[in-house]
């Protein structure tokens, strides 16, 4: 069963991703669940960080594509899905009063990364892997989800990302700008790193998120037309395809219609 665990010692709250036999792929459930343990998380004024990390040895596999048929099979679902479902979680996430670390091992792609891009810092073991290779499966990055990347790494090195589809290792990843650090012990590491985050001032912890978030340039919102437009590969031929083929373990045969 899916859930999002949430554990405080002292002043240091972890929250554990959690989805068994699916590597935390991230459902509806635990989407939904992800904003309210944040919002709830940042109303406690006690608390000085919060550690994010995946059970059983992985972060996250990225959406639970298992139900997309439900929740993302028409514009309007995608709209919803992606705008009121997800945009909401990783809005809680990277304006969550308190710095936010991500202990990343295992599979960290798709939802995944923008789980652990949507914290402040990011550490992860040697082994870890990431990657966002959702062209295999016939749609593209949501706009909100897209903006948040090129914000953390930027164009080029987004567009290699999803363009490619590409699966890498820690240390390409750090080369990339997604890692601050890679650690052999990434849950020890991430403890003392929050540790290091509670010894501090808290109010000058979160002015200093307050105020990067205000002084990073932001693009100007999309229409309604360039919305539903971004959502148009919903009536696809290959995104049908791409999920279904996923689902039974086959290679897509993309006809680009």
């Amino acid at each position: 069963m899916s859930t999002i665990r949430v554990q405080r010692e002292d002043r240091v709250a972890t929250l554990s991703l959690s989805n068994p036999g699916k590597l935390n792929a991230i459902d509806v459930f635990m989407w939904e669940s992800l904003r309210r343990e944040f919002e709830a998380l940042s109303a406690d004024t006690e608390l000085r960080c919060v550690i994010v990390r995946g059970e059983d040895g992985n972060f996250a596999a990225g959406a639970d594509i298992a139900e997309f048929a439900q929740v993302r099979s028409t514009p309007e679902q995608a709209l919803h899905y992606h705008n009121e479902v997800i945009a909401p979680a990783l809005q809680a996430i990277a304006g969550c009063l308190h710095p936010t670390v991500a202990a990343i091992d295992g599979v960290c792609v798709g939802g995944g990364l923008e789980i652990a891009c949507a914290c402040d810092l990011r550490l992860a073991a040697p082994e870890a892997h990431f990657g966002i290779p959702i062209n295999r499966l016939g749609f593209p990055l949501a706009p909100g989800e897209l903006q948040g990347l090129l914000q953390l790494i930027g164009k080029a090195r987004t567009l290699e990302i999803l363009l490619e589809g590409r699966v890498f290792n820690a240390a390409e990843a750090k080369e990339k700008g997604l890692l601050h650090r890679i650690e052999h012990d990434v849950r020890t590491a991430a403890q003392e790193c929050a540790q290091r985050i509670a010894n501090g001032a808290p109010l000058a912890a979160r002015i200093n998120k307050q105020m990067a978030r205000r002084l990073t340039p932001q693009a100007e919102a999309l229409s309604s037309d360039e919305m539903r437009a971004a959502f148009s590969w919903v009536a696809s031929q290959d995104y049908r395809d791409g999920v279904q083929s996923f689902l039974n373990k086959q290679a897509p045969n993309f006809q680009g219609k």
